[in-house]
């Protein structure tokens, strides 16, 4: 095959694809506040530049002809920006490649980035998302097991009042909730089409309204020492995001889900109750005797962005979802509108000390490759960067369900 010249505009052509390709939970991300970066490049974004996302407002409804006139709340969410990427040293013989070659180099480069772009956004969904399933984390062994695993995760994205129509609902888990549920999917019915595919990439297709997919950045949560009932709340008409009880008898490690007693979700627009305990999760490590939970969300008991049916009823005990000091996989069902990411063009450097430099932008994500030369080592070395932030938009629009790890 013929060799090529490596540039940067080659390679940036090139690692563009291979990075979209290779992504996953980002995939199924938010992107339109990406606008809001991409609108503005004269700010000169860099590393540690924080938007504030505005969300929109909510209403309540207004029974009988007298108007009520409502006070515009609007409430934001910060997304900051992280660089990262990947170098490659070239010598002078390497500067000609065949094109085989340069894709395998580019490959390989880009391959670390897109694990942690996806790792990121995992560890995002494990701290930031409260409805989690499945607290004992058995695999699914059966076809019933397998359809209720996600049955049941669409019945509290609809709870949750996610959207349904738009096919944005995605499932992305850890290589052993895949294997089960192929395993618990083979006997079903489904097109010849859709059972080939399966069969040829081993990747499930899409199932009862999610489109799953398998990642190995799945991030891993363990539940502190803190036994499953906790302690008493220790306050009445407790809201807001602390929740006062008795000192612990244990750790809570951030990242653990717990209920309060007397306190039930609701939906978000019309502020019934979904008849299921509200979850939350805990957003600092407590120590034992610690007689303060911090939790997300905050519990808000009346008005447009009321969440929950009541206080915590005091006197009695809050719950741990799953066991005490035990691992589980935090897969994540979520609509694509839960988490935002933002991957935005950056700041490129002029002529002097640089060869040349290229950025490209496809879907929404953008590669920067910079080329420059070092002389004392007589090697050209080629940066791959890309500059990205995510934020928990709508966390209530996702769901994990754990797996012991």
């Amino acid at each position: 095959m013929s060799n090529v010249l490596v540039t940067s505009s080659i390679v940036a052509k090139r690692a563009l694809p291979i990075l979209e390709n290779m992504l996953t939970f980002a995939k199924a991300c938010n992107r339109e506040y990406q606008e809001e970066f991409d609108g503005n490049m004269s700010r000169g974004y860099a590393p540690g530049v924080t938007i504030n996302i505005k969300k929109p407002p909510r209403y309540m409804y207004r029974a009988g002809a007298v108007a009520n006139p409502q006070a515009t709340v609007e409430t934001t969410v910060p997304l900051t920006l992280s660089q990262g990427g990947c170098d490659i040293a070239l010598s002078s013989l390497e500067l000609t490649l065949s094109v085989t070659q340069l894709d395998k180099k580019i490959a390989a480069a880009i391959a670390p980035v897109a694990n942690e772009i996806d790792r990121q956004g995992l560890a995002l969904a494990h701290f930031a998302a409260f409805n989690t399933l499945n607290p004992a984390g058995a695999q699914p062994s059966t076809q019933a097991l397998s359809v209720n695993a996600i049955a049941t995760m669409q019945q509290r994205l609809n709870e949750m009042a996610a959207p349904v129509k738009d096919n944005q609902r995605a499932l992305v888990m850890n290589p052993s909730l895949q294997a089960a549920l192929l395993q618990g999917y083979s006997g079903m019915f489904n097109k010849v089409s859709s059972i080939g595919d399966q069969n040829t990439t081993g990747a499930m297709n899409n199932q009862f309204g999610l489109n799953p997919d398998m990642d190995q950045n799945v991030d891993v949560h363990t539940n502190g020492t803190q036994v499953v009932t906790g302690t008493n709340v220790n306050a009445a008409n407790q809201i807001g995001s602390n929740i006062v009880v008795v000192g612990l008898g244990g750790t809570i490690t951030r990242g653990t889900v717990i209920t309060l007693p007397g306190v039930f979700a609701v939906n978000p627009q019309s502020r019934t109750t979904t008849g299921t305990l509200a979850q939350f999760v805990v957003t600092a490590d407590c120590a034992a005797a610690a007689t303060t939970i911090p939790v997300s969300p905050a519990l808000v008991t009346s008005g447009a962005f009321q969440n929950v049916t009541a206080s915590p009823t005091n006197g009695q005990p809050f719950l741990i979802v799953g066991a005490a000091s035990t691992a589980y996989a935090t897969n994540v069902a979520f609509h694509s509108d839960a988490f935002t990411l933002a991957m935005v063009p950056m700041w490129s450097p002029g002529p002097k000390g640089v060869i040349s430099v290229e950025q490209m932008t496809h879907n929404g994500f953008t590669v920067k490759v910079t080329q420059f030369y070092d002389g004392i080592n007589d090697k050209m070395i080629m940066r791959i960067d890309v500059l990205f932030g995510y934020a928990a938009t709508y966390p209530e629009l996702a769901v994990k369900y754990y797996t012991l790890n």
